[in-house]
This record gives C-alpha cells, structure tokens and sequence, in this order.
C-alpha cells in the first residue's frame, strides 16, 4: 500500500464527485483552484516556487492561469494518470515523500471544505503510514511551537515531537494529528496540559 498512489486516486474521485466550483479549506480556492494547484506543482515544478516563497507568487499565478481554460474532466485525467515521464515524481521513494502528505491534506482539504462532512473511516495501512510521516515532519511542523508536544493516539502510542518549557498532549487518530500539524483547523483533536501552555501552543499557527 502506498499512501501517494491511493490519496492520488481517492482525490481525483473526489474531484469528480464535486466539481470544480466546490469550497475548499484553502483560503480562497475551490476545488478548480486546488485541482490546478496540484497540477502546476507537479508538471511545472520550475514554476511552483510561489507556493513557497511570496516573492515568486506572479510567477505562479501565471502557470495556473494557464488552466483557466482546460475541461474539467481532462485536468482530472492529468492528475489521475500521475507526472510525466521525466519528473522526479515518478520514482517511488520520491513520489512517497513528497506526494503522500500532499495528496493526503488536500484531499482533507477538499472533502471537509463544505459543511457536514466527517472524517474517513479508519484504515489500519493508512493511519501507521500517516503517523510515520509525522514522525519524520512533525519536528519541521511544530517547530514554532513556544512549549514541548507529545502527539498521542487514543490507543496510547505517543511522539514527542517538540521541547520546550511546558508541555501539552495532542491526542487524536493520525489522520486528524496530521491536519492538526498542517495548520487545519477542522481536525479533531484534543489539546490537553496545563492552561498557559494550552494557551501558548494555540496563539502560534502550525503548519509549513
């Protein structure tokens, strides 16, 4: 199982299933505009930096403008059908790091951006792939993070994952303690320590 391969397939059924005017937790986007994200990211990746780095958005704006145009079944067939030959992204161990997390969120992203959603039913392959993932992020993730963070499971199964004075517990199913690290605010988790931790954990957003 690989988490990049079905979050990928998952995300394009969910596209077909909203079209392409749904809300999503993106500020600003729909799902044409999350849908046109992913696909810049990954055949154009020379222009993709404005995702990242503020100063580079023009050059962004402009690549995804360039789908302003495309039928929306069509822009779901790229996405479906993967990168192109010569990307990077179509080596496994590429794809898995820099797709699985990616794919995942958005999905998150697209499915909980109109009300009356809720979470996934639990899958056992998916959730220890998550809570691997965050043990290789978390750390970049709550790296602003003014007090230390264990993550739990509600089984028990604990990370730390940031140090500091204070302390709080995230408790919560992977899938929700990854939305939670990404800065989501519709995860559901619960944030529990003493009340001027709690307080300074949460005036500090998460997330890239």
């Amino acid at each position: 199982m690989s988490l990049a391969t079905d979050e990928r397939a998952a995300i394009c059924d969910e596209f077909e299933r909203s079209g392409p005017d749904r809300p999503t937790l993106c500020e600003g986007w729909n799902a044409r505009d999350l849908l046109t994200h992913l696909l810049v990211r990954e055949r154009q990746p020379w222009n993709a930096a404005g995702i990242v780095v503020p100063a580079l958005s023009a050059v962004t704006d402009k690549a995804m403008a360039t789908y302003a145009g495309e039928a929306w079944p069509n822009m779901i067939a790229d996405l479906r059908k993967g990168p192109p030959g010569w990307s990077p992204f179509r080596l496994g161990k590429v794809d898995e790091i820099a797709n699985g997390g990616e794919f995942f969120v958005h999905h998150e992203d697209l499915r909980r951006g109109e009300p009356g959603w809720e979470p996934r039913p639990a899958d056992p392959g998916r959730d220890d792939q998550l809570w691997t993932m965050l043990s290789s992020m978390a750390k970049l993730l709550f790296r602003r993070s003014p007090v230390g963070v264990v993550l739990q499971r509600p089984e028990g199964a604990q990370q730390v994952v940031a140090t500091g004075q204070g302390l709080v517990t995230v408790t919560g199913d992977p899938a929700e303690l990854v939305l939670h690290a990404f800065g989501r605010d519709t995860a559901r988790v619960e944030v529990t320590g003493l009340p001027a931790d709690v307080e300074a954990y949460r005036a500090v957003p998460g997330g890239l």
